[in-house]
């Protein structure tokens, strides 16, 4: 089912959860062991080149994924760099960072969005492999930013 944002911009369900963490290992374990997720998928992230606030940043984040049900789980732990999860985790601690929706066309969605005033804080698009985020200005009302996040077509598609 979709919903509309107060924009009117119409968007589809949310499909990720992402936390941020001090330590993806430790946090995997506590919710592997505790509430039975995962498996997760671990990897290291280096994002370079990345629009944050207007200006070009590099850093580095190691994530964990896992599904559950519909949504999926992802972890993330900054590991270098100035980014907004490291934001998040020294100003606020760990938790709660994003919701993910996933889009067909993000840059159209976006121009839809900067219509409405909606803009984004830290994003970056990759046309060699047609894959995109864009974490938006949403947390003024509930505390929690909404992530873009541009649906990867197969060949042929």
């Amino acid at each position: 089912m979709d919903y509309r944002a107060g924009s009117g911009v119409k968007l589809p369900p949310v499909s990720q959860v992402g936390i941020v963490v001090n330590d993806v290992d430790r946090t995997i374990d506590y919710y592997t062991t505790t509430f039975g997720w995962g498996p997760f998928k671990v990897t290291e992230f280096e994002m370079k080149g990345v629009i944050c606030r207007g200006r070009s940043i590099d850093c580095r984040v190691k994530l964990a994924r896992a599904r559950r049900g519909e949504i999926e789980i992802e972890l993330i732990q900054p590991l270098e760099g100035d980014s907004p999860y490291a934001d998040f985790v020294r100003e606020r601690g760990e938790g709660l960072h994003h919701l993910g929706i996933w889009v067909d066309d993000l840059r159209g969605t976006l121009a839809e969005l900067e219509k409405a005033g909606i803009h984004p804080v830290f994003h970056k698009y990759y046309p060699d492999i047609n894959f995109g985020f864009a974490y938006l200005d949403s947390d003024r009302v509930g505390g929690v930013m909404l992530e873009l996040i541009q649906k990867r077509k197969s060949a042929g598609k």
